[in-house]
């Protein structure tokens, strides 16, 4: 086949053409587009779904939506410190422009793995406790986040409204996690100020929670369940125990109604998700994570489950009733 003479002009055309298609096939970013974040979260329940899925939404607000200009990804440690470790690694390595983690594990896992790229916290409930920062200052590090810490104070005012009798409240709490230990620390000293006396029950792991709920049968008028997140993951058997034995359980965490509890005063997580994902936004806009203070979560919401109650041997108020801003039927 005869080929045609060198031709310049036509050398050109042809490198213009060429380097078109490349650019056709390479994606289109914008600024904004260059942005990631990955999230991770220590187990799967309701509350740390609902954070989650506040981040997320928060995010989207912001125009920071995943799939079009924000890459997102999102692994749960099943439960598994291990996991939660390997997640962190595997997430430094990745080099996103933000890490969440969601709950005390995940969170230490994360902070121990990195000290530059920036990392916001979220449903931890004493970060100064957990190593995550020294203080609820602004860091200067590389962390920053939102804490769901627990009214205590509250919660005991709310067991006695709903067993006013109640003279020994048992908490089932994981003896592992920093946060939970903090939790029954301070839990002693409200006890005691309020006249009650706290049992406590540790469960290592998830499997062990029912019989944990059990050893509280005879020594605990009411059982009280923190926001620990093996306690929230295999709550359904601590109910069954209360339902058994007539032993009324309160909660921190408002979904836990809806799964079997008495009463619960606790935060909205998706709500804290969002006031997560809005500290997120700000690092993704240009904001060191070292100059925010920690944050917490103001506002409570009283959720009550009357059906439950008489499951679990007692009457609630007319009064406490009307009181709630949700009444599981």
């Amino acid at each position: 086949m005869p080929t045609r003479p060198f031709s310049p002009r036509r050398a050109a055309l042809a490198s213009l053409v060429a380097a078109a298609l490349v650019a056709a096939a390479a994606p289109a970013f914008t600024a904004a587009a260059e942005k990631s974040v990955a999230l991770t979260a220590i187990v799967e329940h309701p509350a740390l779904d609902a954070a989650r899925d506040g981040v997320k939404d928060e995010l989207k607000a912001a125009g920071y939506e995943a799939g079009k200009n924000l890459k997102f990804e999102y692994q749960s440690a099943q439960g598994n410190t291990g996991t939660a470790a390997q997640i962190a690694r595997k997430y430094v390595g990745a080099r996103p422009d933000v890490i969440v983690a969601i709950a005390t594990p995940s969170a230490q896992a994360v902070v121990a793995a990195t000290k530059d790229i920036p990392v916001v916290y979220s449903a931890v409930t004493d970060p100064v406790a957990a190593k995550l920062v020294k203080t609820w200052d602004a860091s200067g590090s590389n962390v920053t986040g939102v804490s769901d810490l627990s009214p205590l104070e509250k919660h005991l005012e709310l067991i006695k409204k709903v067993a006013p009798a109640a003279k020994r409240v048992g908490v089932i709490y994981s003896p592992g996690e920093a946060n939970s230990v903090a939790i029954v620390e301070a839990l002693k000293k409200a006890c005691a100020a309020a006249g009650l006396t706290l049992v406590e029950a540790a469960a290592a792991r998830t499997v062990d929670v029912p019989s944990a709920a059990q050893s509280l049968v005879g020594k605990a008028d009411v059982i009280y369940a923190p926001t620990d997140n093996n306690v929230m993951s295999a709550f359904e058997g601590i109910v069954k125990v209360a339902q058994q034995a007539k032993l009324p359980v309160v909660a921190a965490d408002t979904d836990a109604v809806k799964r079997g509890a008495v009463a619960a005063l606790g935060l909205n997580y998706y709500d804290l998700g969002r006031q997560t994902g809005k500290l997120v936004v700000r690092i993704l806009n240009g904001e060191s994570a070292g100059k925010m203070p920690s944050q917490v979560s103001t506002t409570f919401e009283l959720h009550v489950n009357p059906a439950a109650a008489q499951k679990q041997g007692i009457a609630l108020s007319d009064e406490l009733v009307k009181s709630a801003k949700v009444v599981v039927r």
